[in-house]
């Protein structure tokens, strides 16, 4: 109407501001819809759409001591263990019906293409690295594992615990300014709970870290066994990771060492946080 016309342009004028009707601006800015989650499967055919054999996965929850396990495996003549690799995320759209039709035609749904390129970007490095079996040790592969377990039916897993209240203290201890003690605890318990989902659904074997600082040797032996690897006691004095960089592994002094480091002293009972309590008696660390 004109009359509102003239009133909204003596307001601009006047004061900067001028009214405007909500659903003009939600017209103009639409929320991006969440991508449909597409159903996912073993693959059809593995000796042909699967280029790796036997891979192994480190599920453990964030500051468990993951960094320190996959290098002391990687100092291992037949694995593996690079930084980090998030393949999980790494996701593939359809730029045209077309091509999705074309794909539909050859049998691949939006997850069978994820898992040829997470196998393939998996095998690449396992090629280039002249071992044989690769080794990720992805936190947040937990919440994926039964998606991981689709794509490689023949994984290998090996499950890292840690005392919860340990983890938690080293997860504030990261990133002060990020969270608060009370907060890192509630977000590193999200890792802990799909760590646990993990292991109750998949065969493999578990590890405690700190077992693996008070006895390297026979954890490590005890992880060779499993995989039905020979022992190799370079695996000791791993050497400087080759990646030590925030996001992609541990960054600290201790992994820098090159050698197993004593783990800190576990917390009293009393200094356990409520919300950790009941995991911290799952995992048998409290009775």
């Amino acid at each position: 109407m004109a009359w509102q016309r003239r009133i909204n342009g003596a307001l601009a004028r006047y004061t900067g501001f001028h009214i405007e009707r909500v659903g003009k601006a939600e017209q103009r800015a639409p929320q991006p819809r969440k991508r449909a989650e597409t159903p996912f499967r073993p693959p059809a055919d593995p000796a042909t759409d699967r280029l790796l054999t036997a891979p192994v996965f480190v599920m453990s929850p964030v500051r468990s001591g993951s960094t320190l396990l996959r290098s002391m495996l990687n100092a291992h003549p037949d694995l593996h263990a690079p930084h980090e690799l998030h393949v999980r995320r790494l996701t593939v759209e359809f730029g045209t019906s077309l091509a999705e039709k074309a794909m539909e035609a050859l049998g691949h749904n939006r997850a069978d293409l994820e898992h040829l390129l997470w196998d393939r970007v998996l095998h690449r490095e396992l090629v280039r690295s002249g071992k044989k079996y690769v080794v990720d040790k992805t936190p947040a592969n937990a919440f994926a594992h039964e998606r991981i377990a689709a794509c490689w039916p023949d994984a290998r897993y090996v499950f890292l615990l840690r005392h919860p209240a340990s983890i938690a203290a080293s997860w504030h201890e990261a990133s002060p300014d990020k969270r608060t003690p009370e907060e890192a605890a509630l977000d590193a318990l999200r890792y802990m709970k799909a760590v646990e989902r993990a292991r109750r659904a998949l065969p493999g074997l578990t590890v405690r870290y700190e077992e693996l600082t008070a006895d390297p040797e026979k954890t490590c032996r005890r992880i060779c066994e499993f995989l039905d690897l020979d022992w190799a006691p370079q695996m000791l004095r791993y050497g400087t990771p080759d990646v030590v960089t925030k996001g992609l592994g541990d960054w600290k002094d201790k992994i820098r060492s090159g050698t197993v480091q004593p783990g800190r002293d576990l917390p009293a009972e009393e200094e356990v946080p409520e919300s950790l309590r009941a995991m911290c008696r799952t995992w048998e660390y409290l009775p």
